[in-house]
């Protein structure tokens, strides 16, 4: 007796194009935001940046601009719920559709969990510290990602979100608020990516490894040095390499639910 095996005709996927689409960027003025703007200019797509420096986020915005896309700038703090949600309302209005999200905004307040010596404790992480780190790096996310999504679902926008992780997720010392958003970060990407495909909405995550900011900039030699030496390809990255990375995501949709570690091969 002959057996027959079911043809399944599944949708396509494949490259997304970005000209013309929306993507709102948070923490924009500088550093990953800033490469992640112009990368995605120059691809075509039209930007809603949203930062709280107005400075930093009118040059960045005017450095859009002049590759010929829409820009509209936002003052926002992430961390506050009704600033978030009458943003992104401000961005739905501008714009009429909204395709993808970059969830980049965050900050540190790094210390020692308990620093002691001889026995004695000098001093312990403040909560205000950890609060502070987990408000924008983590409730932020939460708020600007279900805001995004909300408004996707609703004009029928299929797209991405794509969430700025860290390899500090696994645990560094010093940065207990920052490993416990940045894992956070991580975690919902994946929930998110569960629970958002039905509307045709992909979340995917970058956790970068130690990349050539400011912050790194201000080490001491010594310990620029020795950070260096730990990275397999022997440099630190680029923002731009974390924008790249961003790009793939949005461009090709068969990608969700992932951290992507961009690193030079490291792991903490």
């Amino acid at each position: 007796m002959a057996s027959y095996g079911v043809l399944l005709i599944l949708p396509e996927g494949g490259f997304v194009d970005l000209q013309g689409k929306t993507v709102a960027i948070t923490g924009a003025g500088r550093g990953l935001g800033r490469a992640t703007a112009l990368a995605l200019a120059d691809k075509g797509a039209q930007l809603a940046l949203l930062d709280l420096d107005t400075g930093l986020l009118a040059e960045t915005a005017g450095a859009c601009r002049e590759r010929g896309v829409q820009v509209a700038e936002y003052e926002a703090d992430i961390s506050h719920e009704e600033t978030v949600e009458s943003t992104f309302a401000t961005i739905a209005d501008d714009f009429g559709a909204l395709h993808g999200l970059v969830n980049n905004a965050g900050i540190t307040r790094d210390g020692l969990l308990v620093k002691a010596r001889d026995g004695k404790v000098q001093k312990k992480l403040a909560l205000d510290d950890w609060q502070a780190v987990i408000n924008v790096n983590l409730t932020g996310v939460f708020l600007c990602a279900r805001e995004a999504a909300a408004q996707m679902i609703e004009t029928g926008s299929e797209g991405a979100i794509v969430n700025i992780s860290s390899i500090s997720r696994h645990g560094n010392v010093g940065q207990s608020n920052y490993t416990a958003a940045k894992a956070g970060v991580a975690g919902m990407t994946v929930t998110w990516a569960r629970e958002l495909a039905r509307y045709g909405v992909r979340v995917a995550a970058i956790a970068p490894g130690f990349i050539n900011t400011p912050m790194v900039q201000n080490m001491k030699p010594e310990v620029l040095e020795k950070l260096v030496g730990s990275i397999p390809l022997r440099r630190l990255g680029q923002a731009e390499d974390i924008a790249k990375g961003v790009i793939f995501i949005f461009e090709n949709d068969y990608v969700s639910g992932r951290v992507v570690e961009i690193d030079g091969g490291l792991r903490l």
